[in-house]
């Protein structure tokens, strides 16, 4: 019944009726649009998963008419890229991800603000920059998942903790992402430094360090191999082990919300500074506050939660019990911002200094 009525809606909005659930200021949207459709094409770098990202942008084509083309590159990447690119960005749009590197890229004066009209549908600020530098569009659990066949085999048990990460009995079991192309692990740094506090917590990812086997390049890529075994136990956001069990039939997959305390991702988008389709920009935003937009994760195996207050959750991230009420409620987002850089710039020189291999072979760039 979903399908039918967003179909029904894309056609509504292709005949011309741009009514759509964004209630507020149809005016200044309707001017906003005119001014889209007139600069005709848009550029989108995506940090979710591919299948999310080109339903998305095929959408906004879709309805709009806008020529829209995107590429997948992780959190890390878009940032180094847009900088390098000195004020002419090769893209006007960065949709999803993880906010800790959108942070990074707004104090580097990276991304434009704007005051979108459509933020009035999100259900609490902290999903959204104060200053307007991005909006998120959804939000998901930091976790464990393991393979509990291959657990079984070698008569573990799952951890259920973050210190349990450390037993000896894990030694290269572990995967994690790369904190240098990836927002997963700056993440976790944040949280063991708020958790433990600054030297407790770089100590403890410095002995946990010593258990993981490989640094993925993107935040996803331990999930995508807990179900095959390569992986048993992988660090990362436990939306993406449902994909891995409803979708890809790994029913050996058990996801585990660490017992002292978890935090969560926030998917944002935002605009590049000095985007080249500005006003098209600013319409991709006001769509990916939408219903239109963020109703698609569902249809493409993602199952984080929405964030928007007139957006269907999908059921299968409820039936999990992956709530974002599961937080721990000391964690600092505001704090989050300012130290993400310094925190994962301290634990990669620690674990430098510890002698650990750094290679490309073991923290994946590719």
């Amino acid at each position: 019944m979903k399908k039918l009525f967003a179909l029904l809606l894309v056609a509504v909005m292709v005949l011309g009726l741009s009514a759509t659930a964004w209630a507020a200021d149809d005016g200044a949207l309707d001017d906003l649009i005119a001014a889209a459709k007139e600069e005709g094409s848009l550029v989108v770098y995506g940090s979710c998963e591919e299948p999310y990202l080109a339903a998305a942008c095929q959408n906004f084509e879709k309805i709009y008419g806008i020529k829209t083309s995107f590429q997948r590159l992780s959190t890390g990447e878009v940032p180094a890229k847009i900088e390098e690119e000195n004020g002419k960005p090769s893209a006007d749009v960065w949709f999803g991800g993880t906010n800790n590197p959108y942070d990074e890229a707004a104090a580097k004066g990276l991304l434009d603000q704007y005051d979108a009209i459509n933020a009035s549908h999100l259900i609490k600020d902290m999903y959204k920059d104060p200053n307007g530098y991005w909006y998120g569009i959804y939000t998901g659990l930091l976790g464990f998942m393991v393979n509990t066949d291959e657990l079984a085999r070698l008569g573990l048990e799952a951890p259920q903790t973050w210190d349990d990460l450390l037993k000896p009995e894990y030694k290269g079991l572990i995967w994690l992402s790369n904190y240098k192309t990836a927002g997963t692990p700056k993440l976790v740094a944040n949280l063991m430094i708020q958790l433990k506090g600054h030297d407790e917590g770089i100590q403890y990812l410095v002995d946990l360090d010593k258990n993981v086997e490989v640094y993925t390049k993107s935040g996803s890529g331990p999930s995508k191999n807990v179900g095959t075994g390569e992986c048993v136990i992988g660090i990362g956001f436990l939306h993406d082990g449902i994909t891995q069990i409803v979708d890809n039939g790994y029913e050996n997959v058990g996801l585990i919300v660490p017992k002292d305390g978890t935090t969560c991702e926030i998917g944002p988008v935002a605009i590049f500074k000095g985007a080249a389709h500005p006003n098209a920009a600013r319409l991709f935003v006001e769509y990916a506050l939408s219903p239109d937009c963020v109703e698609l994760a569902d249809d493409t195996g993602s199952y984080q939660f929405l964030v928007i207050d007139n957006a269907e959750q999908p059921a299968v991230a409820s039936e999990f019990g992956l709530d974002p009420s599961l937080v721990w409620d000391g964690y600092d987002f505001a704090a989050a911002v300012t130290d993400t850089a310094q925190n994962v710039e301290d634990v990669m020189t620690a674990i430098e200094n510890s002698g650990a291999d750094v290679g490309e072979g073991r923290f994946q760039t590719s």
